[in-house]
């Protein structure tokens, strides 16, 4: 599996990016859709989803951490990724309990937790309870939303 770093380009031109700032942020979509790439928007802002086995990062395995690509804060480490077989990257717990929250998600028929970026609010994946040890959590992510900074990386 690969080792390279993907390049992101969702923050080139985006004021509220920081991968330090914890600050929540109070952005408008519409503002979100000015600086955004459509793609991320339309996972970050309408909970679209990636195809599986499709994101850069489903099957990645880098050492360092994963930030939100929306507006940088640190959702997951490397440590807690996990190989999964639903083809999207998968972590048993988040970075810290700020990092991301959650909300009940009805769509599709469905009754599913979604997980969103605790600083921006943006649309992550879901969450279930078929992970492994230590917390049998899931964290079902797409990729697109998802920056990974290699340790001892910019």
């Amino acid at each position: 599996m690969a080792e390279q770093t993907p390049a992101s380009t969702t923050h080139g031109n985006n004021p509220y990016y920081s991968r330090t700032d914890t600050t929540p942020l109070h952005v408008s979509d519409a503002e979100w859709k000015r600086i955004l790439p459509d793609s991320v928007f339309e996972v970050a802002r309408h909970a679209d989803t990636e195809r599986a086995f499709t994101g850069k990062y489903w099957n990645f395995e880098g050492l360092g951490t994963y930030y939100c690509a929306v507006c940088g804060n640190a959702l997951f480490r490397s440590d807690s990724k996990f190989a999964s077989s639903c083809g999207w990257p998968s972590f048993y717990q988040a970075l810290r309990p700020n990092s991301v929250r959650y909300q009940e998600d009805h769509s599709y028929g469905m009754d599913r937790t979604e997980v969103l970026c605790g600083r921006c609010g943006s649309h992550l994946g879901h969450i279930f309870d078929d992970g492994p040890p230590p917390t049998g959590k899931r964290f079902c992510m797409n990729s697109i939303v998802l920056d990974f900074v290699p340790d001892g990386g910019k």
